[in-house]
């Protein structure tokens, strides 16, 4: 591309002020901003970035189709929920004006297998309009493209077993409480853990059908699959309390979570292949401890068997320069709804952004 890629971020929250930043520093021109925030809209967006004035207003998510349809922007930055569901109309409005757009929404890096309907009708749209939508983030690379990697330095492969852990702390109150943090465990089994014992089936059809949300892992297992090769032949996903043997006082719930009672959860998904290979993958997201922090392992079990271990990952910095990372791809990819699986690995830009872009 001979000229700089013309980006607008939609949803100005927390991860903007890094994925506004870091697209700037990579030569990208950011041409507009998108907020539902009353005390955000009509500012500049130095305001979420820092620094002086840059000259680009934040307006209204409801002039976002308007407003596209005028800039035509090379790409749609999008910040803002963590399901296809609340996506879809977001993505629509990009695909309708034929602006490609990447998400951080944990669904959107594998939503075939949690919301196919939503996807299918996505695809479709952008393929309509010759654009691409997709998904990245932290999982894309810390749970997806590392895993891929290392598998292809093993001989044999028979099991994979991962864990992530987050702090619900940073992520407000929405995530803690739907994490079952400050439930006792009796009202965790009746709330989160009701649907643990489901069948392959049943679990599939309710999910697909939006009744319970898919955990992080069950898209991940997804990607994985398909980046792997492997044919799934079945999934689980199984909600656990995490529980500490004291006190703990959580900000963002604003109470005291008494001993014994949920901090949190663990998701657990196992999927079954028809190759023969495990994976057995988690996300765990609870108030932490004193002395406790993220983490990010895995395991490969076969020959030989091999361990990874990431301490104290930036999640927030690393999900936004993955997804920045991946815009160039995003753009020289053919339409559809294209998850990265399907993409080339990331690459550090030593240049511009445009300078890697072939249309």
């Amino acid at each position: 591309m001979d000229r700089k890629v013309r980006a607008v971020q939609f949803g100005c929250g927390k991860m903007s002020k890094y994925l506004m930043r870091y697209l700037l520093e990579k030569g990208a021109e950011i041409v507009g901003a998108f907020d539902v925030n009353p005390d955000k809209i009509g500012k500049d967006i130095s305001a979420v970035i820092g620094g002086p004035p840059i000259g680009v207003t934040i307006t209204d998510a409801k002039e976002a189709d308007r407003v596209m349809a005028e800039l035509k922007p090379d790409v749609c930055v999008i910040a803002t929920r963590s399901t296809m569901a609340d996506l879809k109309e977001t993505f629509a409005v990009c695909a309708r004006n034929g602006v490609n757009a990447i998400s951080t929404c944990e669904e959107a890096l594998y939503p075939w297998n949690s919301s196919p309907a939503i996807t299918k009708e996505l695809d479709e749209l952008a393929k309509q309009n010759n654009c691409t939508l997709a998904g990245s983030g932290y999982p894309d690379m810390y749970w997806g493209v590392l895993i891929d990697t290392l598998a292809g330095s093993m001989h044999k492969i028979t099991k994979i077993e991962g864990s992530s852990s987050y702090n619900v702390e940073d992520y407000g109150i929405a995530l803690a409480e739907g994490h079952g943090a400050g439930l006792s465990l009796e009202d965790f089994a009746r709330k989160i853990g009701m649907y643990n014992d489901l069948s392959y089936e049943e679990i599939k059809a309710k999910i697909e059908s939006g009744e319970i949300e898919p955990s992080y892992m069950w898209n991940q297992n997804g990607w994985l699959c398909s980046r792997l090769g492997l044919t799934p032949v079945s999934h689980t996903q199984k909600c656990i309390p995490t529980t500490h043997d004291e006190d703990l006082y959580s900000e963002t719930l604003g109470m005291t979570i008494k001993a014994g009672f949920a901090t949190g959860m663990s998701a657990v998904v196992t999927t079954e292949t028809a190759e023969g290979i495990t994976l057995v993958t988690q996300c765990i997201g609870k108030v932490y401890a004193p002395g406790e922090f993220d983490r990010n392992e895995w395991t490969f079990y076969g020959e030989p068997d091999t361990t990874v271990i990431v301490n104290r990952p930036a999640t927030v910095e690393l999900t936004c320069a993955t997804l920045v990372n991946r815009i160039p791809a995003l753009i020289n990819s053919e339409p559809g709804y294209i998850t990265t699986d399907k993409l080339p690995n990331n690459v550090y830009m030593t240049k511009p952004m445009h300078e890697y872009v072939r249309k």
